[in-house]
């Protein structure tokens, strides 16, 4: 019997890039491959690249450069590379990186096993397409091995916002939702291996209009009270909102499910309507503020996460503080805050730009009032009594961490054999990034 081929996997950017890398893994599994941790052992490296970050592309030629060396020593080492700057670059990563065999898009790594095969030996392959077959329904059965406590689960792709800033619906193209009965056997098989915390993904998840049992259109609060019936599943979230589409029925349902945990990462990006509406955000700074007081009387104790672009084209010191305003009303618990940086072929990228020493003291005033919105609710969990979902060991010889409903790491001593349970923790101390407790 041949020895299993390895396959090195490196993932960049967002959670959905962490599923489809999982996903990707089990698809080549089935074709005769197994993960390895360490590209000097492999037989075949793929890059699941993210096109969201500053100059995100020359990151990733910059890696296919250091990989040369691998390609060298070992010449029938396959190259791949999937994701978003696979949609967006094309064969021109083939042309400034010839030792690359495989580029393969988003919607297209479903394929990557029939791809790998008949590529090498100077045969090499581009699938960007955006097939008409549901990728999801295309792959191979899931893995059988145990899981960890929490997973993802994508239920949504795409988006049809067309922010000015952004490339998701170039890279990862139209909306799109996944059947509700493929997304219920997804989550059973989950919570067979282990899995106690489900995080709902997609580019705009609660735009979810999925298909029914009965053929009808159902929507992401109808999805969530689906996976509430599944026995063994204890926790739900999902990740990342758009405020437009943050309706009345998933309102309730974060007022009245209880296995939807009280977290909600809802992007605003500027407190300034001026901004918003050259941002294309279609929402005001007041409409998304009206929302976060309506969420809030559905459940008071809800931790409000957000994305802030800081130096968007145009902005004044108004803007600027217009934004500052926001977040000081909100009080976020946690936020992604990013200086603003050209995305080749988005409109915001032919606007004027802003100076790079103006948007970074920008960014450190932001990131300043974020921290310490943050660390004050942290503080106020010192005395509480939190259920935390105990997940994996840590460096310190009997200590766990796990997530509170809240979504903060929490460190505890206790036994291995915890792993995977919900244990009630007395939180004694608020760290920089994470609590601490004791079981009670």
């Amino acid at each position: 019997m041949n020895a299993a081929k390895k396959l090195f996997v490196k993932t960049y950017g967002c959670q959905m890039n962490v599923y489809d890398s999982e996903r990707m893994i089990e698809t080549m599994e089935h074709a005769g491959y197994e993960k390895t941790d360490t590209p000097e052992n492999a037989d075949m490296i793929l890059l699941n690249t993210c096109h969201i970050r500053e100059k995100a592309a020359e990151k990733i030629y910059s890696e296919l450069g250091r990989l040369k060396a691998f390609k060298s020593d070992k010449p029938d080492l396959k190259i791949a590379v999937a994701g978003c700057v696979a949609q967006a670059e094309g064969g021109e990563i083939m042309r400034r990186q010839p030792m690359v065999d495989m580029v393969v898009g988003p919607q297209s790594y479903h394929r990557l096993a029939a791809i790998e095969k008949v590529s090498g030996n100077g045969r090499k392959v581009v699938d960007i397409d955006f097939p008409e077959e549901d990728k999801f329904g295309q792959l191979g059965a899931r893995a059988k091995a145990r899981r960890a406590p929490s997973a993802f689960l994508t239920v949504q792709e795409g988006c049809d916002k067309f922010c000015s800033f952004c490339v998701v619906p170039y890279t990862r193209g139209v909306e799109s939702s996944r059947p509700v009965d493929q997304i219920l056997n997804e989550a059973r098989y989950l919570v067979d291996r282990g899995v106690r915390d489900i995080t709902l993904l997609g580019q705009n998840v609660n735009a979810y209009h999925g298909v029914g049992f009965k053929g009808q259109e159902t929507s992401l609060a109808a999805l969530i009270w689906e996976l509430d019936k599944l026995d063994g599943l204890q926790r739900i979230r999902f990740t990342t909102s758009h405020p437009n589409d943050m309706d009345d029925d998933l309102i309730e349902a974060h007022g009245n499910c209880a296995k939807l945990m009280p977290y909600l990462h809802l992007p605003v990006q500027s407190g300034s309507d001026r901004i918003l509406k050259r941002m294309n955000r279609s929402h005001t700074a007041q409409s998304y503020m009206d929302l976060i007081d309506r969420i809030r009387q559905a459940r008071p104790d809800i931790l409000i996460s957000g994305d802030f672009i800081v130096g968007f084209p145009e902005e004044t010191i108004e803007d600027f503080d217009a934004t500052m305003n926001l977040i000081r009303y909100v009080k976020y618990g946690q936020a992604y805050s990013f200086k603003y940086s050209t995305r080749p072929g988005t409109p915001a990228a032919e606007r004027d730009q802003l100076d790079e020493g103006v948007k970074a003291e920008r960014l450190y005033r932001l990131q300043n009032l974020i921290a310490t919105q943050q660390k004050s609710l942290q503080d106020s969990m010192v005395g509480r009594n939190l259920p935390v979902l105990l997940e994996k060991t840590t460096l310190f010889e009997g200590q766990l961490v796990g997530k509170s409903e809240y979504m903060h790491a929490v460190h505890v001593n206790a036994p291995e054999t915890m792993i995977g349970s919900i244990q009630l923790v007395r939180i004694s101390q608020s760290n920089r990034n994470s609590l601490t407790g004791s079981l009670c």
